[in-house]
């Protein structure tokens, strides 16, 4: 008889799972599923939490090398507080700007999305992968808004991520720290229209990040519809081909999600809003060829049955896991103007 791993016990069994909730055009409307799948979702993360006072600090309010720049932290959750910083740029001529909110992958913090690397190391990051991401909205005229992430940073990140432990115990409550940076997301939505409002186009908000930031853009816009439109990068396969096969972060699993949805059914909460999903040709944890067939179901699934078939675009770097802000933000900004945002 012969033994072997349990690991291909686990995995065998996420191969020959059929997700529940996928969508059956000839049964609903998208507009039906959504609501449904968005409610199961909720649950899934763990967001059943109570709405607390946002309690918020705005420590400085200056002009920076970027522009305009304000740093604050408020409350997401009782007790929880994150900090963030928005960047108006500069020579917008008194108008508002829309928003880009930024999201860091795993690394020191959200220092790199601001481009201000604090080591070598930081430096490599950005240099090599596109990891400025405050500086590349504030070029295309976005305001940036930067959100130091849950176990990154400065929010137990140093001097590296720590996101194990904080997501075992998670587990154990019935919540995810996904679940946790999308209600961060949500609640730094709601403090922008409390707060910023008069100097933020509140009503033009959207969403970037790389692998852990693109994780979370992916499933904050799935459940967020002010995030109007999203460009999440290196986090999109299918589960059985890259999370549930290889080492990943504790922070990037969800209990019993596989019985419902796949990739392309927590992309498919997003439209028919714009979509750019970048992937990279190498990329060793998110592999393209799993990308692209989650893409196809994305786009034949969800966005052919939508209000806008058009509005998902599939971006592939010629490289590894990073960002491609060129042909990102070109497809981006297409998209935008095509949809009058």
């Amino acid at each position: 008889m012969e033994i072997r791993h349990s690991k291909l016990t686990q995995i065998r069994r996420l191969e020959e799972m059929t997700p529940s909730m996928v969508f059956d055009p000839a049964s609903e409307s998208l507009e039906q599923w959504q609501k449904k799948a968005k409610e199961k979702l909720r649950e899934l993360l763990g967001l059943d939490y109570i709405k607390c006072d946002s309690l918020i600090d705005i420590e400085y309010k200056k002009d920076s090398e970027l522009g305009t720049e304000i740093r604050f932290t408020f409350q997401s959750e009782e007790g929880e507080f994150a900090p963030a910083h928005i960047i108006i740029p500069k020579n917008i001529e008194n108008k508002k700007p829309s928003v880009m909110i930024c999201l860091q992958g795993h690394s020191t913090g959200m220092h790199i999305s601001l481009g201000r690397p604090k080591s070598e190391e930081d430096e490599a990051s950005i240099s090599s992968g596109d990891r400025d991401f405050a500086r590349q909205c504030l070029k295309h005229g976005f305001a940036a808004v930067v959100l130091e992430q849950r176990c990154f940073g400065e929010r137990g990140g140093n001097p590296k991520p720590d996101c194990y432990t904080a997501s075992m115990t998670a587990l154990l409550t019935g919540h995810t720290i996904l679940g946790g940076r999308v209600l961060d997301i949500m609640r730094l939505i709601d403090v922008l229209e409390e707060s910023f409002s008069d100097i933020l186009d509140t009503d033009k908000i959207f969403c970037m990040g790389n692998s852990g930031g693109g994780t979370a853009t992916f499933y904050a816009a799935a459940l967020e519809k002010r995030i109007k439109a999203a460009i999440p990068s290196c986090a999109f396969a299918t589960f059985c081909g890259s999370i549930g096969s290889m080492f990943h972060c504790a922070c990037n699993f969800v209990p019993g999600i596989s019985r419902y949805f796949d990739m392309a059914e927590i992309a498919g909460l997003i439209a028919p809003r714009p979509l750019v999903i970048v992937s990279g040709k190498e990329d060793g944890i998110f592999p393209l060829s799993t990308a692209e067939h989650e893409f196809s179901r994305l786009k034949n699934i969800y966005y052919n049955n939508s209000a806008a078939p058009d509005n998902t675009v599939h971006i592939k770097g010629d490289g590894g896991h990073r960002f491609y802000s060129d042909p990102a933000y070109k497809e981006f900004l297409r998209l935008l103007e095509s949809n009058a945002i």
